[in-house]
């Protein structure tokens, strides 16, 4: 794929060992072979092989003539000295083509018997997932049955209740001999059965085939057409996607059935024969070698590359110089058949063998080039690296593999090295503690065996066991990363570390989010928002939340297609820095809305599913997870949930989490974006988003992972530990490196005032009951946004109570969110207030909260022993009226802070 060129960006190399590092061109001649010996416990898997070693004449001979002649290129050849090959492995997928037939026939077993076949003759582990539709079934659509017991041919299993799956069965039964898998279902053809649905699957890869994206539907008597059952309202999980695919794909080429004199028997629909061509892609591997040749005689080198890969290849290739890793355009002559690609690159297509697959070409190269980094096209849309990164053939004097110094190289094998003898000292310390504890158990047991044992002495074992207990918990603890909120001095809380993903900012921050559900339909958001940075500034808010900022499919920007495109509803990109500087100038940080979940498609593939992604990121189906019900991905099986208004994107895809990353530095070194919102976050795993996170180092980061809280007999718990605890685990999978909006909070504030139920405040423990309450550093506290509230108002907030939920997030530990709309409200004041306090008071994220009160009609807190607060109609007075005055207050509630 084009994505998988990074120009202008240093090429990555395989790692490999400092003492394996080639030597100068002179050591080298032709009759010469070598074979580097690289470690595999240092070797990533997949890495190139190396050796060194002359042409053969039999290689020779099978070149066709390219740029010069074939006697000039032997000629070349045979006169130069091979300084380096270098063997890469490539990974393709080619079509295997077959045939899937169906047939329905009368069955040797009896007259009133008929019998369903279904083959496959290509290679696989074909199961037939189906069921069967009932005559009382047809007038209220074509919901699939499990088939009963009595036509379940052996090794069928259940599939929850409404399909089975039985194996298709490998032989030889068909005219050629071939290998063929089929499976054969015997029925009774009087029974009350109209129909039988199925999809064919490959079981390792759990890819299924359906016929133009529909279920296969075969009618069983004669008063059923095809047509009679359609595939609305079926509950199978794969009649509504097409085709799904998982690691490998399976495609209709074209539809050549044919009925062979179809007849009717008694009802029977007999002779029913259809084939229909598919075909399956399956991983081939390939090579490509390229050697570095020197003539001595005329002094000049040329780059020779071979390889095996059949049919056009294309090298898309540029130099590098010096230490610059930069893609550079190679001077002319450049090779026959050779041209400049958008000013970046050039191609090259290699020239067929004579006899054989394969292409080769033959390369002049300059002096004084560092190295040569390519990579293979094969046609539009099929393009080869080496596992991820730029093919890379070094030119250089050390003919280095590594962009990393020598003392670099060391010391990251030192740390390797010290990191994983740690780990075996670990563990070889706590198998020898279990041994000793076993072996402590074993001498009890003994002990109570012998009527002389003594009361001391059994003590004296248990204190034993207990000594080594307690050292095998402290070896895992030492192993086991644990977050812990640690207090947070004035001094340290203004700045971040300095080149650390602090995840909170300052820790002293008010975020706000500047839009709302309609904002797209402003005429220049970006610059309507921006005009009003000052205000912002003087209430006191330190980081702003903008929508969305790339092309969308809705105005809202949430369906997000070609992601470098930034003219959106909301403005131009000029129009979207524009407004990143000025609200820098007022000291505002701009956090960016990042949809990563999931991506629009550009384009649809053969069978009409939108899963071809363009502009400069232009995956295709690999990039969609495998479960995902709708889109026919190729990736593997999604890591989260699935939101099913747009393809999920497969994190576990190397290019796509290395495209990611660049997106994200790009949005923060071009843009000017400061941090992000993560949209969805729960849709993949946290790990991924640690990745990004580590990559993209953001000022400031928080994750919408949304969560329902617990419920019994429609009654909210009081205890969400269950609920809180996922989304810090969520946030524990970040390492920490985002924080999340305390979606648990929320949804506790909303019954606590709803109900009046203010003592819901406090938890078991006596702790704020949300992620506050657990993690306040990376809890980003908020009562309403664009989906809750707004147009949308998928979960408003309690009408009128919006200042008392205010009270409880801008007056306790966390980050707080202050809402677009309310501040366009009459609340902007009263907001206002608190916030000022909060900054005067210097209340930060991990401040300590103390619970003063917590009933029904009033809930109160003291919060760093500077501000004290109290939200509900109930009675509440911090105490001692010389060290308290009141800072703010309003319809149920009131705050106090210190004199």
């Amino acid at each position: 794929m084009l994505s998988l060129i990074r120009f202008g960006h240093p090429v990555v190399r395989p790692r490999i060992h400092e003492h394996t590092l080639f030597p100068s061109f002179s050591q080298w001649r032709l009759s010469g072979r070598l074979r580097l010996s690289v470690p595999t416990t240092r070797r990533r898997s997949g890495a190139v092989s190396c050796f060194f070693r002359p042409w053969r004449n039999s290689e020779l001979a099978n070149m066709e003539e390219g740029g010069k002649t074939l006697e000039e290129g032997q000629n070349l050849i045979r006169s130069a000295v091979v300084v380096m090959e270098e063997k890469f492995e490539v990974q393709r997928t080619q079509m295997v083509e077959g045939k899937l037939t169906v047939r329905l026939e009368r069955s040797e077993d009896g007259v009133n018997k008929g019998r369903f076949v279904v083959g496959c003759d290509i290679e696989g582990n074909w199961v037939l997932h189906w069921g069967v539709t009932y005559f009382d079934q047809l007038e209220f659509g074509s919901e699939w049955e499990q088939p009963p017991n009595e036509i379940r041919p052996p090794g069928s299993i259940p599939i929850k209740d409404y399909a089975v799956e039985t194996p298709l069965k490998k032989s030889s039964s068909n005219i050629m001999g071939e290998t063929f898998h089929e499976v054969k279902i015997d029925f009774n053809f009087d029974s009350s059965i109209a129909a039988i649905h199925f999809v064919l699957k490959e079981e390792v890869s759990g890819a299924q085939y359906q016929h133009k994206g529909r279920d296969f539907k075969i009618p069983l008597i004669d008063n059923v057409q095809e047509d009679d059952i359609g595939i609305d309202g079926s509950k199978d999980p794969f009649n509504s996607s097409g085709l799904k695919v998982d690691g490998i794909r399976i495609n209709a080429i074209e539809n050549s059935s044919s009925c062979k004199d179809v007849n009717y028997k008694n009802g029977l629909l007999e002779g029913y024969h259809k084939e229909y061509s598919i075909c399956k892609e399956e991983q081939v591997t390939n090579s490509v070698t390229v050697a570095i040749m020197r003539n001595e005689g005329e002094n000049t080198n040329h780059l020779l590359f071979d390889t095996d890969i059949p049919g056009e290849v294309i090298v898309h290739w540029g130099v590098c110089k010096g230490d610059d890793k930069s893609w550079h355009i190679p001077k002319t002559p450049h090779p026959p058949k050779s041209r400049v690609f958008r000013k970046k690159a050039v191609q090259t297509l290699l020239q067929k063998k004579s006899e054989g697959v394969g292409s080769w070409g033959l390369f002049p190269m300059e002096k004084d080039i560092s190295g040569v980094p390519f990579v293979l096209k094969l046609n539009k849309d099929t393009w080869l690296d080496n596992l991820g990164i730029d093919f890379y053939v070094p030119l250089t004097g050390d003919m280095s593999l590594e962009y990393k110094t020598k003392d670099q190289i060391e010391a990251e094998l030192i740390s390797t090295d010290v990191k994983e003898a740690q780990e075996i000292e670990s563990s070889t310390n706590t198998d020898e503690i279990i041994t000793e504890i076993r072996n402590l158990v074993t001498d009890i047991s003994a002990e109570k065996s012998l009527t002389t044992t003594t009361k001391e002495a059994q003590e004296s074992i248990l204190e034993e066991i207990e000594k080594l207990a307690a050292e095998a918990y402290s070896v895992f603890r030492s192993i086991t990363p644990i977050y812990v909120e640690e207090p947070i001095s004035d001094a340290t809380a203004i700045k971040p570390p300095i080149g650390k993903c602090p995840g909170t900012g300052s820790g002293y921050e008010v975020f706000c989010q500047v839009f709302n559900w309609e904002s797209c339909k402003s005429k220049n958001w970006y610059s309507e928002i921006s005009s009003k940075a000052g205000e912002l500034s003087k209430l006191g808010i330190t980081i702003v939340w903008l929508p969305p900022p790339t092309e969308s499919v809705s105005a809202q920007g949430y369906m997000p297609s070609d992601l470098y495109n930034l003219n959106s509803s909301y403005g131009s990109m000029e129009d979207l820095k524009n407004a990143i500087n000025t609200f820098h100038s007022f000291g505002i940080k701009v956090v960016g809305d990042v949809v990563l979940n999931h991506r629009c498609a550009q384009h649809q593939n053969k069978n009409g599913i939108w899963n071809i992604f363009g502009g400069r990121l232009n995956w295709d189906d690999r990039a969609i997870v495998a479960d995902d019900p709708h889109y026919q991905g190729r990736g593997n099986k999604s890591s989260g949930e699935n939101f099913h208004a747009a393809p999920n994107i497969d994190h576990s895809q190397e290019f796509v989490r290395r495209d990611l990353k660049e997106w994200l530095c790009w949005l923060r070194k071009e843009i000017g974006f400061d941090g992000w919102r993560l949209d969805f976050a729960r849709g993949f795993w946290g790990g991924y988003m640690k990745d990004y996170m580590e990559a993209s180092e953001p000022y400031f980061s928080v994750g919408e992972f949304w969560d329902s809280l617990s419920y019994t007999y429609g009654e909210m718990d009081h205890n969400q530990d269950a609920h809180r605890q996922r989304c810090i685990d969520w946030i524990n999978a970040t390492n920490g490196t985002s924080a999340a909006f305390d979606v648990t909070l929320k949804g506790i504030l909303h019954t606590t005032l709803e109900k009046f139920e203010y003592w819901r405040l406090s938890d078991e423990r006596g702790k704020p009951p949300g992620v506050a309450g657990w993690w306040p550093s990376r809890a980003v506290t908020f009562i309403e946004n664009h989906d809750t509230g707004s147009t949308q108002g998928h979960w408003r907030f309690p009408a009128g109570k919006e200042m008392q939920g205010y009270t409880y997030i801008l007056t306790h530990a966390g980050t707080p969110t202050v809402f677009y709309d309310h501040l366009c409200s009459h609340y902007n004041q009263e907001i206002g207030k608190l916030i000022a306090l909060r900054h005067r008071k210097k209340i930060h994220c991990r401040s300590k909260v103390k619970i003063t009160k917590a009933e029904k009609e009033v809930y109160a807190a003291i919060i760093d022993d500077k501000v004290a607060m109290k939200i509900g109609p109930g009675h509440y007075e911090p105490g001692d009226h010389n060290k308290w005055k009141v800072a703010a207050e309003g319809r149920d509630y009131k705050v106090w802070e210190t004199s």
